[in-house]
């Protein structure tokens, strides 16, 4: 696919309407995580540099087409007048006269971010009078939100009918690199796949059979992939209905020729709480009460050893239950592999950033995906409606 890049919009002068995704946690009217805000920082400030009016919207939580305070984007308005040192209008509605001349009273080089898009039900409904009102602020259209790119909402697929449109920074960067990975990966191609359902990527690991040396499977996804092979493992989470599709992937790696790494060792414990009492034990040894809940030591220096000599490493889903620092030790371990290796490394976004990013290590990976759904989807080879629209 070729998507319009943003170097061949014409924005000088414009009122540009920017979908961002800005669906970010919240805790007391403060963000709490800024890594999405900071990776649209990019866009905004070229949008700025190149004598535009910039007018931000984006959806957060899931308000289901009412007004709900709690989901209200006023407190990443604040954050980005900090970012940006500059005042960050907040309008708070997205459509409407008020909204309308709100942003016609704006002049080149101010930035208004709209209220949540998700406030009105017809934005995911793609309501093509809800997007014609959107679009009707604006002369052209950016669009940046990777992270909802596979979903046919009015903001994403509707406004590019209607106005002159481009891939922003982000979005360009996310297709580029991701798809990169399927069309000409440096090899060798090490794949990490965690996580807690196997149904979720179905389609996505068996697109990357097709295109990786070896898969590494970790997190509650591997529990089902053990017990598909006859392994006992006792109260640990597990897809039972998913039993038929992990065999089946097994059975296709072989084929392809791709090396398939499944945990040896379990630390496992009653139940996944703090200061819990935890055991490592040999994959086929767990008791009826035993919840695997992390990669033992001998699984992280497998992990170790297939990553070393790699010259690309893709990671998506986290190696246990990292929500609790007892059962963090092997996506640490990962995460400090990846980081002192030569390859190109990517995390394929959703809980994976946000480990990484609450660790304190989001500028020490080659690219860190925003969007874990879209990547997903993009990866398994799926057309995207956003990115459909810029082509």
């Amino acid at each position: 696919m070729t998507l319009k890049r943003l170097a061949d919009l014409a924005v000088k002068g414009k009122r540009v309407f920017c979908r961002v995704d800005f669906n970010v946690p919240l805790h007391d009217g403060k963000v709490t995580d800024a890594l999405r805000v900071e990776a649209a920082m990019p866009t905004i400030q070229y949008l700025l540099k190149e004598g535009a009016t910039v007018i931000l919207a984006s959806h957060l939580g899931r308000p289901d087409g009412q007004a709900v305070e709690k989901y209200s984007l006023e407190p990443v308005a604040i954050l980005l007048s900090k970012l940006l040192n500059k005042e960050v209008i907040f309008v708070h509605d997205c459509i409407g006269p008020k909204v309308q001349a709100r942003i016609e009273s704006l002049v080149p080089g101010q930035v208004a971010l709209l209220e949540n898009l998700r406030f009105h039900a017809e934005e995911e409904a793609n309501d093509p009078d809800f997007a014609a009102q959107l679009a009707s602020l604006a002369d052209v259209y950016v669009d940046d939100a990777f992270a909802v790119a596979h979903r046919a909402h009015a903001s994403v697929v509707g406004i590019p009918k209607l106005l002159p449109s481009a891939a922003g920074l982000l979005l360009q960067a996310e297709v580029d690199t991701l798809t990169g990975l399927l069309r000409a990966p440096k090899r060798p191609f090490v794949a990490v796949i965690g996580g807690a359902k196997i149904s979720d990527k179905i389609a996505f690991m068996q697109n990357l059979l097709k295109k990786a040396d070896t898969i590494i499977i970790g997190g509650a996804m591997a529990n089902t992939f053990l017990a598909a092979q006859g392994h006992e493992m006792g109260a640990s989470k597990q897809e039972k209905k998913a039993f038929k599709e992990a065999l089946s992937i097994l059975k296709s790696a072989k084929q392809h020729g791709v090396e398939v790494i499944l945990p040896v060792d379990l630390v496992v414990a009653d139940k996944p709480e703090a200061d819990v009492k935890t055991r490592i034990v040999t994959v086929g040894q767990l008791e009826s009460h035993d919840m695997a809940l992390d990669h033992g030591p001998a699984t992280s220096t497998l992990t170790n050893e297939a990553l070393h000599g790699a010259a690309t490493i893709f990671w998506n889903g986290t190696l246990g239950y990292t929500e609790l620092p007892e059962f963090r030790a092997a996506s640490q371990a990962l995460a400090q592999t990846m980081m002192h290796s030569k390859a190109l490394t990517v995390i394929g976004g959703g809980d994976t950033a946000g480990f990484v990013d609450s660790s304190g290590w989001h500028d020490k990976f080659g690219f860190i995906s925003t969007g874990g759904g879209a990547a997903l989807e993009l990866l398994a080879g799926k057309h995207l409606p956003a990115i459909s629209a810029l082509s």
